[in-house]
């Protein structure tokens, strides 16, 4: 014999107890399916229009945490360059410039991406020497007429600790193996044959960023040259003189890129994956922990950077 079925309100508990969960997994699927578009870089934005990619170029360029890392903005530029569902591409520059190779790799990358599609440059507040730099490897650039930009040239400085090192009567002895190899030390006097030396290679690199921003605009030679001379202009005088295409800000930039990829509609604007997950990451993980290893690593990489000499495309 059949067991009697349960009483109604028995069953009515069920029906509710089932929507209760039945609500909690959707909303629990919801959020994976939310924290998985944000890792993957499809949120937040809503539109549906065409797709444009953005990569920001801020801080100073290889200068660490906080600054910009050449690597992972080379993969994001490759990234969006190789998605066929990108149609144009937008860099937003806000930057003093930074060391001299990393300038030029991201400088390059943009050009390989420019052969697929638009690559149109977008200068906020700063966008000086090595942010330059990786702006005229871009198809168009707009800046805002207070843009600081510009700064054509090559910067190398040393610290000469020599008077304090004399004054506690501190010595260090150096064993090298050829004359130039404890070039630019601290702990005395540059000698005439290193200064000509490092000048030399100063030389040769400003004329590697000239010939980009000549190649780049379009520009004679001679026109570049003559405001080559480290000196910061704004988005207006650069726009007079052929640095830049057009004066206006990020919105400029992106009716442009559309233009340039010949698309209408209300645009899309997608973010690299890399940036959403560094923020579910950090959602997870606890600001906290995030904010110490931060830290430590800022003032590792500040320690760090003291002590290096070298080449920049910066402007101070």
């Amino acid at each position: 014999m059949a067991p009697p079925p349960p009483p109604r309100r028995d069953r009515l508990a069920l029906v509710v107890v089932g929507s209760i969960f039945g609500g909690l997994f959707l909303v629990f699927f919801g959020f994976l399916a939310l924290a998985y578009g944000v890792v993957k870089g499809e949120a937040p934005h809503l539109g549906s229009g065409p797709r444009i990619g953005v990569v920001e170029v801020k801080g100073a360029i290889g200068g660490g945490p906080g600054g910009v890392d050449a690597e992972r903005t080379m993969k994001q530029l490759r990234r969006f360059g190789d998605d066929s569902s990108i149609k144009a591409l937008l860099v937003r520059i806000d930057s003093p410039g930074g060391a001299v190779a990393p300038s030029q790799e991201i400088f390059e990358e943009v050009q390989k991406v420019g052969k697929k599609k638009p690559v149109i440059c977008s200068l906020g507040n700063l966008a000086a020497s090595g942010g330059f730099y990786v702006a005229v490897g871009c198809t168009k650039i707009v800046a805002q007429p207070g843009t600081l930009t510009g700064s054509i040239g090559v910067i190398s400085q040393f610290v000469n600790a020599k008077g304090l090192i004399a004054r506690f009567d501190l010595k260090f002895e150096t064993i090298k193996s050829g004359k130039l190899k404890d070039m630019g030390s601290p702990f005395r006097e540059m000698s005439p044959e290193e200064r000509a030396y490092w000048q030399e290679t100063t030389n040769r690199i400003f004329e590697q960023f000239l010939g980009a921003v000549v190649k780049g605009r379009g520009l004679p030679e001679r026109e570049v040259r003559a405001v080559a001379d480290g000196r910061v202009i704004t988005g207006e005088d650069a726009l007079a003189l052929g640095l830049v295409d057009a004066l206006g800000n990020f919105y400029t930039a992106v009716d442009l890129a559309m233009k340039e990829a010949g698309q209408t509609g209300e645009p899309s604007l997608v973010y690299p994956p890399e940036d959403g997950a560094r923020f579910f990451e950090q959602l997870v993980s606890g600001g906290a922990s995030a904010v110490a290893r931060a830290v430590r690593a800022e003032l590792s990489a500040e320690a760090s950077e003291a002590r290096q000499p070298g080449l920049y495309f910066l402007s101070r």
